[in-house]
């Protein structure tokens, strides 16, 4: 009886030792993959919809796969699964509809859905599919056809467009701060409610500081006031619309606006100091008539000379005086005089007196051009220049000339209007005419500087139009040559969600960058892990080549308990020469997901498990046994002080009787008893004494021991001297779980350390 019960306990512990792995491990739960739609594992079948017809038990929703993308692999997109599939293999899975078959394909097994071709989210945005699982064999449905979307998701793959441009506008001249000129507008065909790959902002680029551009609405306004349209009629402005709010990494497009300055009434009348303007008269000559009255009147004509075409004649009325008339603008420096032949003709001719004719007379007139200073004229109105980013302080870049038209040629003085370099980034020689620079360079600041240069005579003598308020000008135009000066970085800041359930190879992140550098062949970065972390257990790294990489999982099994952020250090080179590189942090945060993959918690939180892990119950079963221990040895002092006076002497004697059986079959008929535990009878004979589990169980042990090692008996312990003094320990009495303890307790330490072979022999 003793031994029934020890040997049920130990079965009941081997049970437990089994059944706590399993809880820890999860066996007593089902949970669906990441991007499975199935049905609750913890659902539990209808009695009545089993008994009568299946219910149609898909569960969806809407399945999204991202456009683009570039793997060599076909893309996951979902997880199809019904009730009725038993995985048997009996029912699979069929798929129809749009790209069904071309676009889209289903494991006809398992119900996995993987996209084989790139997709466009503006060419199709979503599409819509049926599935069905019908039987193998007959492949009849077994279910109704089940209709289901999958939405392409955008990516920023399109650059903003002005429809419209380029643009033409106009705006009054003197109009003062802030006034609208013109409304530009961009589109995105990007998705404008996903993200920011739609939303724009606008800049200006070229036309500053003139005008001025509202980021947001793209109304264009002007920045100074008062501009004068006599000094410039017009200015070409360069607008760009860039997409993810302005933001490193968004798409850009440009247009161009033509403003022009409209004119309006703010120049009084005034007399020039031109010798002969155009339209004015160069000199009145008057033929003579006796006659009077209308009998006097005269036409004047001119008739030849070098002077056609640069001058014209007509009849004063009031006094019938010829006026010359300046019709074209004259240059002292081209043809200092001209020769005029003029013929005055009566306009009245009486017939009767024609013999007394001819009633005209002709003279010769000749016109002396007087040279004035006139301002110097520019060899050509714009000069458009190239200068490297390095280049060094002192630079020469190239040259603008003029020269004076006037015959004395007076020597030209140059100088640049600072309005146009307000941060003084050039220098022009006063007397050559160079352009150099004056301090170091930045392309990414400003790419093309537009100089206003100043020409003037270094004579003191007046323009004869002194009125003016500005001297000859031209424009320098100075494009600024990129070098790779600039180390590329991420795109963006990214936000790396990692799930808990995460599979090995898994793309967790595709990571671009960008470079505020513009080589003439276009960027080509490279990707890599840096080197500390290069050799890691937990994630790897692949460049696609198309400048960007993906972050890819090396394992599985991540836990927020373990670590919650993974920091990676990525490193990334340009093409340029020489090339340059930085090393960015990628921050990766483990979070628990749902089955869609979608992040629910990233926070690190306490570690709490439904069931106790291995090492937990080792500590707990540690410190039962220590303490078993501890009582043990605190009850065997106590029942010593009450032991029966033995002398010493009689506990070393080794007393055995040994019965043969001579005709019996050896070892087996061979029985060995110790006389100081048959002579101890005290015990025995207590009728308070209890005989516990394990002391029944000790003292099979010992007496099969001893039954065994017949030649050696008197090496055995006894089971007295195994747990005291007594055959009870009263601490225990009707203590089923002391005793249980105990019990294990003894006989694994004893089959541990005595040679015995544990309880293998029981």
């Amino acid at each position: 009886m003793m031994g029934r019960c020890c040997s049920g306990i130990c079965r009941a512990l081997a049970l437990l030792a089994l059944l706590l792995p399993l809880q820890e491990r999860g066996c007593w739960g089902l949970k669906p993959s990441s991007g499975d739609l199935e049905r609750s594992p913890h659902s539990d079948p209808d009695p009545w919809e089993v008994q009568h017809r299946h219910k149609r038990s898909w569960v969806w929703n809407q399945f999204f796969v991202l456009e683009e993308y570039t793997g060599n692999e076909p893309l996951y997109v979902g997880k199809l699964h019904s009730d009725v599939d038993k995985g048997d293999g009996k029912v699979k899975y069929v798929l129809s509809g749009e790209g069904a078959t071309s676009i889209f394909t289903i494991d006809e097994n398992t119900g996995d859905i993987h996209a084989t071709k790139r997709l466009d989210r503006e060419a199709q945005a979503y599409y819509t599919l049926q599935a069905q699982a019908v039987d193998r064999l007959t492949n009849l449905p077994v279910e109704p056809k089940s209709e289901f979307v999958v939405k392409v998701q955008d990516i920023n793959d399109n650059e903003p467009k002005f429809l419209d441009g380029p643009y033409l506008a106009g705006v009054p001249e003197m109009s003062p701060l802030g006034t609208m000129v013109v409304q530009v507008a961009a589109t995105d065909a990007d998705d404008p409610t996903y993200g920011n790959s739609a939303r724009v902002v606008y800049s200006i680029i070229h036309g500053q500081p003139y005008f001025s551009v509202e980021p947001k609405t793209g109304v264009i306004r002007t920045a100074l006031p008062n501009m004068d349209r006599e000094t410039r009629d017009q200015y070409v402005l360069v607008i760009q619309a860039k997409d993810m709010v302005g933001q490193m990494g968004g798409l850009s497009g440009t247009t161009s606006v033509t403003v022009t300055l409209t004119d309006v009434n703010d120049n009084p009348p005034r007399f020039t100091h031109s010798k002969s303007p155009l339209q004015s008269v160069v000199a009145r000559i008057k033929a003579a008539d006796a006659d009077i009255g209308s009998n006097a009147e005269m036409d004047y004509r001119i008739m030849d000379g070098d002077g056609l075409g640069m001058f014209n004649i007509t009849t004063d009325e009031d006094t019938q005086e010829g006026v010359i008339i300046l019709l074209k603008p004259l240059d002292f420096e081209t043809k200092s005089s001209f020769s005029l032949r003029v013929e005055a003709t009566n306009r009245n001719i009486d017939s009767n007196f024609l013999s007394l004719g001819p009633f005209s007379d002709t003279t010769s007139v000749k016109v002396t051009v007087e040279d004035v200073n006139e301002p110097p004229i520019f060899s050509a109105p714009l000069s458009k220049m190239v200068v490297s980013e390095d280049a060094k302080v002192g630079t020469s870049i190239g040259k603008v000339s003029a020269h004076d038209p006037d015959t004395s040629s007076s020597a030209i003085r140059y100088s640049i209007d600072r309005n146009t370099d307000l941060e003084r980034y050039f220098n022009v020689d006063a007397l050559s005419g160079v352009i150099s620079t004056a301090k170091p360079l930045d392309r990414e600041a400003n790419s093309v500087h537009n100089l206003t240069i100043f020409a003037i005579e270094s004579s003191t003598r007046p323009f004869y139009h002194h009125q003016i308020s500005r001297p000859p000008e031209c424009i320098a135009l100075i494009t600024v040559l990129d070098i790779n000066d600039n180390a590329p970085v991420f795109a963006i800041d990214y936000e790396t969600i990692l799930c808990e359930n995460a599979m090995p190879g898994q793309v967790i992140q595709t990571i671009s960058a960008v470079d505020k550098d513009e080589p003439l062949s276009g960027h080509r970065f490279y990707f890599a892990l840096a080197a500390p972390v290069a050799g890691n257990l937990n994630f790897t790294l692949r460049d696609n080549k198309d400048n960007t990489a993906s972050i890819l999982t090396k394992r599985g099994g991540f836990r927020r308990q373990e670590q919650p952020v993974y920091r990676l250090p990525v490193l990334i080179v340009d093409s340029g020469s020489p090339a340059l590189s930085s090393t960015n942090t990628l921050s990766v945060r483990v979070c628990d997901c749902n089955a869609d993959g979608v992040a629910l918690s990233c926070g690190a939180v306490a570690y709490t498990a439904t069931g106790l892990s291995t090492g937990a119950l080792l500590a707990i079963l540690g410190c039962i046994i220590t303490l078993l221990v501890m009582v043990l040895l605190i009850v065997t002092m106590r029942r010593r002080r009450k032991e029966p006076l033995i002398l010493e002497e009689e506990r070393d004697i080794r007393e055995n009787i040994v019965r043969y059986d001579d005709e019996g079959g050896g070892e087996e008929d061979t029985e060995a008893f110790d006389m100081v535990t048959l002579r101890n009878l005290n015990v025995i004979r207590d009728p308070n004494a209890q005989l516990s589990c394990f002391e029944a169980f000790l003292c099979y042990l010992c007496a099969k021991k001893r039954k065994t090692h017949k030649d050696s008996p008197h090496k055995l312990p006894r089971p007295r001297q195994l747990i005291g003094n007594h055959w009870t320990v009263h601490i225990f009495e009707n203590n089923f779980y002391g005793d249980f303890f105990v019990c294990l307790f003894l006989c694994c330490c004893w089959g541990l350390f005595s040679g015995w072979g544990g309880l293998g022999e029981v």
